[in-house]
């Protein structure tokens, strides 16, 4: 495994983290081969564990604590998110920040999360959504200053709205943001425009989401692929949305270097931006563990292969999620 510094934090983490929203109560998640997952994945070097109050309301959080009392003598990272308030995903500039995140609330999940988890400090709490119109709102930095200065979180950051990676800016030029958690793939590279040079100018750390767009970057998907009605990705992957990933992803196909499977070739991608300080794959078995981890080798991806995927770029409109 190798590291990166999370930005002016400081911190030392792994370049694959764990992202556990799928142990948080989706379909075929069990229990046992979660922390099974999560204990492989610290003998492996990982270090970064992003989880959420809203995963399972709480049950993601609880497995997380499960794991930091198995390694009392050893630093894993936590990060969490307060959901908003109204619980609508993402936000939008019709809501007024009093509905999302006033103080109070932004206390008192803070104090939810600490309990689920069973620490008196969370190294990372962000905000589960945005919109840059809270950022003039003297609630939210009158909370952030509070849990600092309190020890209930080390550092703050946003979770970026999906396909919004500038919706953030002003709220990062406030100084109170130490991160952000963004989704960048091989599909979504908009973060590089106007994110990341921010970012690298405020030293700021970056958390890669979503590095396999939900699924479509391992490959597995087909133009007959469907999910349940009841499955939150049947939004996402309408049947005219997968004809035309499966397209997309066929047109680049052909880049993949010989002996390297495509959820390989989609994490060398992000790792082959020097702004990007983790990447959080959703891991729910040890064979995904194994797999995504080995990527972190020290290997980079050559410019020109990178150089080469730039025109895959996919510009998309926000959906509700």
């Amino acid at each position: 495994m190798q590291y990166r510094t999370f930005g002016r934090t400081g911190w030392q983490v792994a370049e694959i983290g764990y992202g556990m929203w799928g142990m948080g109560g989706w379909t075929g998640s069990d229990d046992a081969e979660s922390l099974a997952s999560l204990h492989r994945s610290v003998e492996l070097g990982c270090n970064f564990f992003d989880t959420a109050l809203a995963y399972g309301e709480g049950h993601s959080e609880k497995l997380l604590g499960q794991l930091l009392k198995a390694y009392p003598n050893q630093k894993l990272y936590t990060a969490s998110k307060i959901p908003p308030k109204n619980r609508k995903w993402p936000a939008t500039p019709e809501y007024d920040i009093a509905d999302v995140f006033p103080y109070d609330y932004l206390i008192a999940m803070t104090d939810t999360s600490l309990k689920n988890m069973d620490v008196e400090q969370v190294d990372l709490m962000q905000l589960h959504v945005w919109d840059d119109h809270f950022t003039a709102d003297d609630g939210w930095k009158r909370a952030v200053e509070t849990l600092k200065s309190s020890g209930k979180i080390g550092a703050f950051g946003i979770s970026i709205n999906r396909w919004e990676p500038a919706n953030v800016l002003e709220a990062l030029r406030t100084g109170l943001i130490d991160a952000v958690q963004v989704v960048y793939n091989i599909f979504d590279q908009n973060p590089e425009d106007e994110l990341y040079p921010l970012c690298r100018e405020l030293n700021i750390g970056v958390i890669a989401r979503v590095p396999f767009d939900e699924g479509s970057l391992t490959g597995t998907f087909t133009k007959d692929t469907r999910f349940p009605k009841e499955d939150w990705r049947s939004n996402y992957f309408t049947p005219e949305t997968v004809a035309e990933t499966v397209e997309r992803i066929d047109a680049f196909k052909h880049l993949i270097p010989a002996g390297m499977s495509m959820p390989e070739f989609a994490l060398r991608f992000i790792l082959a931006e020097p702004t990007v300080s983790t990447i959080i794959p959703g891991m729910r078995k040890l064979r995904n563990v194994e797999a995504n981890i080995a990527a972190s080798d020290g290997k980079a991806l050559s410019a020109d292969l990178v150089d080469a995927l730039r025109p895959h770029r996919w510009v998309r409109q926000p959906i509700p999620i």
